[in-house]
């Protein structure tokens, strides 16, 4: 599970500035001119062998009635309320001011750890005096920073660091099968939790509040232990707006990377929409097991053939993802919800497959006797040997005499072969391609 870093201030400190520095490219929009930023954007990072999830927001006026600075402050609020860290951005050539203090206020109430980051200190060496008045503020030593001369990064990321949650390494964690219930607001991610819960009455314990503001419920079933992680935050569609939106494509992020299997849950009414494909794709580039959940299948009108078109033009919309079973379900009156329970226990498992070399090379040998690897300018692929070094995903390293030659539809090719042969519904598989005698230069297919 990555770390959230939240970077948060008033209007025109240099947050922007300063995001785009620690993300080493320019990601936001930068000007002179406070409310540039209105809407929170994230990128990935790494710092000290960690892969953090960086967010900017727009910045924070604490007493406005101007709707939008109102509906910034909102968004703001929401990136402090997903983070793990926040970094509280100041200017030293304007001082503390009034809404810093508010501002710090704020942060001082939401719990979190804070880094306090003072910018435009834009000369090396000791801090100027006015750096002092920041300690006013009560969020700890001020930390001298210059977003523009790229000064004092490392700093804030070290203080950064030190306020991590730890991993949770404890064995009975180990033993739980993690499921991520993600999708768009109202799709019924909720709903089909509190339906596997009511109808079962085997809840082991709940627990509110974690890093990630979600839900995790744990859930025993016929000996097995689960971990549902509930990603939903608003329940009914009336209180969902377009920040809301994103901000749950973030949660769901999160919840991506800690689960084992995900749950993508589809509005049956509405089909797959562009939140739904984003989802899924990280869920996907993530390498974790996954479900296609159609719900609200009571509501749909049904003629011959309407599952199975429904299906259909599923996997036309998540062409990346055919690989992954689709069950059309109501958690409203929990028609076919025992159905996920044999879903959820086949793709964790395929998705932890190991293959034996010999048994690899004697798919791979037998392909490449139906179909001959491709040519070029007389040069054949010619395919030594594959291994598999790695699983969640299963991952293949396949040993070539030169790899340009491995095009991408041949390779395609094979892992449907693998498939065929080995199972791994459910589940992303991945290769490596290497030239016979090196360590380097492999290509990737996902």
């Amino acid at each position: 599970m990555k770390p959230v870093i939240a970077i948060v201030g008033r209007p025109n400190v240099g947050k922007s500035a300063l995001f785009n520095r620690l993300a080493g490219r320019r990601i936001s929009i930068v000007e002179d001119t406070p409310g540039v930023t209105r809407d929170r954007i994230y990128t990935d990072i790494e710092w000290r062998s960690t892969p953090i999830t960086l967010i900017d927001t727009g910045g924070i006026e604490p007493d406005t009635s101007d709707e939008m600075l109102v509906q910034m402050k909102r968004q703001a609020m929401l990136a402090v309320d997903i983070a793990d860290v926040i970094i509280f951005v100041g200017d030293i050539k304007t001082g503390v001011t009034a809404a810093d203090s508010s501002v710090a206020d704020m942060l001082r109430k939401s719990g979190k750890p804070v880094v306090l980051a003072v910018n435009k200190v834009d000369k090396v060496g000791n801090p100027p005096p006015e750096i002092y008045e920041f300690y006013n503020l009560g969020l700890g030593d001020p930390i001298s920073v210059s977003a523009v001369q790229s000064l004092g990064l490392g700093d804030i990321l070290d203080a950064a660091y030190e306020h991590f949650p730890s991993e949770f390494d404890d064995e009975e964690e180990k033993e739980l099968i993690k499921v991520a219930v993600i999708g768009r607001p109202n799709a019924g991610k909720s709903s089909l939790i509190n339906k596997i819960l009511g109808d079962e009455r085997v809840i082991v314990s709940e627990i509110a509040g974690t890093t990630r503001d979600a839900i995790d419920t744990y859930y025993e079933k016929d000996g097995k232990k689960y971990l549902f992680i509930d990603t939903a935050g608003i329940r009914r569609k009336s209180k969902v707006d377009e920040a809301v939106e994103r901000y749950s494509v973030l949660r769901s992020y999160a919840a991506i990377d800690r689960a084992d299997v995900c749950l993508i849950m589809i509005d049956g009414k509405e089909g797959v929409a562009e939140q739904d494909a984003k989802v899924a794709g990280y869920a996907h580039e993530e390498g974790k097991a996954s479900v296609i959940i159609i719900n609200k299948w009571d509501t749909v009108t049904k003629e011959t053939g309407t599952m199975k078109q429904a299906k259909l033009d599923t996997y036309e919309k998540l062409s990346f993802m055919q690989y992954a079973p689709i069950e059309c379900i109501s958690a409203k009156t929990g028609s076919r919800v025992e159905k996920i329970f044999p879903l959820i226990d086949s793709v964790y498992e395929q998705n932890s497959k190991r293959i034996t070399t010999g048994a690899l090379n004697d798919i791979i040998n037998e392909a490449t006797l139906k179909v001959q690897p491709p040519s070029d300018k007389g040069k054949r692929l010619k395919i030594y040997y594959g291994t598999q070094p790695s699983a969640n995903p299963p991952t293949f390293v396949l040993f070539v005499n030169d790899k340009k030659l491995a095009h991408f539809s041949y390779i395609r090719y094979l892992e449907n072969q693998i498939r065929s042969a080995f199972g791994m519904g459910g589940t992303p598989v991945r290769f490596i391609i290497r030239e016979k005698g090196t360590d380097s230069g492999a290509s990737k297919w996902k």
